[in-house]
């Protein structure tokens, strides 16, 4: 087998990292949601979430690499510039990161340089995330009429893409510095 490129292996760590740092996120959504069609969608999603994260667990150790332990992570970069303080917030910030995921997995699988057990992967898990951005957003803006909250719900999104934007950013100059000047994946 070829030596294990380990830029690959953090870069897919990175993303593992993302998943399961996002499961988290929606267990504790799990007890503020408990209408039945939410707590149906939310342990959809949840299960999605983890599967994420097992196939790039998986994806590495067939790489011949193992999972690295990610401290500075995408969802750890957004948690220091912002908690959600409400509902709406969580919500917004749900949409805002499944959003760059979609983004994220697209713009690598259009790489030209990807095998394609990584490409199949990839595949897999943007089909997942059009969905948890669909359901999400369709729950937010219920819970943000409902209440009267529009308002907020349309800062609370505005904040979080800001927050996003910025955390994206470094993210991408470390990867550029990782990989010699470009981003890779």
């Amino acid at each position: 087998m070829d030596q294990v490129d380990q830029r690959l292996v953090l870069v897919m760590s990175y993303y593992r990292d993302a998943e399961l740092r996002g499961a988290n996120l929606l267990f504790r959504l799990l007890s503020h949601l408990d209408d039945p069609e939410s707590q149906t969608k939310l342990s959809l999603h949840l299960a999605d979430e983890t599967r994420h994260a097992w196939l790039w667990t998986k994806r590495i150790k067939d790489l011949g690499g193992d999972p690295v332990k990610v401290d500075d992570g995408y969802q750890r970069r957004i948690g220091l510039r912002a908690v959600p303080r409400s509902l709406i917030d969580i919500l917004a910030l749900t949409v805002v990161v499944e959003e760059r995921a979609l983004q994220r997995y697209q713009e690598h699988a259009q790489r030209p340089d990807v095998d394609p057990e990584t490409r199949a992967v990839l595949h897999e898990v943007t089909k997942d995330e059009k969905w948890h951005i669909a359901w999400v957003r369709n729950k937010l803006e219920e819970l943000a009429r409902e209440s009267g909250a529009e308002a907020e719900m349309r800062a609370a999104l505005e904040r979080y893409e800001e927050i996003d934007r910025l955390a994206y950013e470094e993210l991408l100059a470390k990867e550029r510095e990782l990989f010699g000047g470009a981003a890779h994946a």
